[in-house]
């Protein structure tokens, strides 16, 4: 037998209403357009006085002083490219160094060979 009656069973809550936070429901048509827009475009920020615009999914800088960020992002583009066919180019330079050594070495010991037969031949007669 409980010491205070039956077993504590608190009522229910009864449930909430949702009440939205924004007040743009209550605007007619044409003030949400106004303050939405239409065309929503690309995401921009301004970041210690340079505009930045999400574009083609990287950030480009809009007032990047004479070089636009278009431009600068085409011109690392070319960076890259160059530095990446000018390492090809090193990396086919040291093969052709290593195939002319080898080939030189050949050289030389046919010569050497050529030598000993001569010797060898002079020595018989």
């Amino acid at each position: 037998m409980p010491f205070f009656g039956n077993t504590f069973s608190p009522k229910r809550t009864p449930p909430r209403k949702s009440v939205s936070l924004s007040s743009l429901h209550t605007l007619d048509r044409t003030t949400r357009e106004v303050e939405l827009g239409l065309e929503i475009g690309p995401p921009v920020m301004n970041l210690g006085g340079q505009c930045w615009k999400f574009e083609d999914g990287q950030w480009i800088t809009e007032s990047g002083g004479n070089v636009s960020g278009r431009e600068m992002q085409r011109l690392k583009k070319k960076y890259a490219q160059l530095e990446e066919e000018n390492n090809l180019l090193k990396l086919k330079i040291e093969i052709l160094l290593d195939m002319l050594t080898e080939t030189t070495v050949d050289y030389h010991l046919m010569e050497k060979e050529m030598e000993d037969i001569k010797i060898q031949h002079r020595r018989k007669k």
